[in-house]
């Protein structure tokens, strides 16, 4: 049992677009309902909840009918702005079924790198949370000069965690977890369950054997979707446990996967803080 996180309070969710898509590139409109509802059940609970979501330029190459993800910064940026449009839509009607209220907070890096607009985009999050609002944050990808800057947002949810003083982040993915082996390859790999000290090796195996992230799933169909991988979300887990912030990286198959977590059970990979 993880008993501490039973206690914290503030809580950032990422979720990936490989996560939030269907192998055709649609959107995964029941494991968005299932999401709005976990969170929604948190926020009930007393828990304040910031959703790093992933998904626009997928859902924007999807509605605008293009055989494949833009390559190009402009075709990305149009993707986004169609897509974002259409996420957020989406998000609060499901989200509007349980009476709960969301905002949309889109962020590029130069934010997060100068204090004045930092601390404008600190006061913007603390006041919605004191509202009972779910902040829904994305990337700006719109008029963003370097769209990977954040590797499918798992960078984003580090630093959005950190930025919010959030006790805990959970990044829900396509994997159960950071695995010791590549699955695929080794029918012994073994989860490992709490990872204490994300070295240069475990980051080196991580960019090596791609594969060990994708274990029992489909997402050899939806490498054109996604950006991330685990070797970003490890380095975004090694940024928030150097800040103090624990990391759980599950799978989003089933969101209610957040109940588990948040009740201390032990689910996917714990990268607990180095320090408080």
């Amino acid at each position: 049992m993880r008993l501490d996180i039973k206690d914290y309070k503030r809580i950032v969710v990422k979720i990936g677009t490989s996560t939030l898509t269907l192998p055709n590139g649609k959107l995964h409109l029941r494991r968005m309902d299932k999401l709005s509802w976990a969170l929604t059940d948190l926020r009930n609970r007393g828990k304040e909840i910031v959703l790093v979501s992933s998904g626009a330029i997928a859902v924007g190459t999807e509605r605008l009918g293009l055989a494949a993800r833009p390559r190009d910064i402009q075709g990305k940026q149009a993707a986004s702005a169609v897509g974002q449009a259409v996420l957020m839509q989406i998000y609060e009607n499901f989200f509007q079924q349980y009476n709960q209220k969301v905002a949309q907070i889109l962020i590029t890096r130069d934010v997060l790198e100068n204090e004045r607009r930092k601390e404008n985009a600190r006061n913007t999050f603390f006041t919605l949370l004191s509202l009972g609002v779910i902040p829904i944050v994305n990337e700006n990808d719109t008029v963003s000069t370097d769209e990977l800057d954040f590797s499918d947002n798992d960078a984003l949810s580090a630093l959005v965690a950190i930025l919010t003083d959030s006790e805990l982040l959970i990044m829900l993915s396509d994997t159960e977890g950071v695995y010791n082996k590549d699955p695929h390859d080794n029918p012994d790999a073994r989860l490992i369950k709490e990872l204490r000290d994300i070295t240069d090796e475990v980051l080196k195996f991580s960019q090596e054997t791609p594969s060990a992230t994708n274990c029992g799933s489909d997402v050899p169909s939806r490498v054109s979707l996604g950006t991330g991988g685990m070797l970003t979300k490890l380095l975004a887990a090694k940024s928030a446990s150097e800040a103090g912030i624990d990391t759980v990286i599950a799978s989003g198959e089933n969101p209610g996967i957040l109940f588990d977590i948040i009740d201390g059970n032990t689910c996917g990979t714990y990268v607990p803080a180095r320090k408080k």
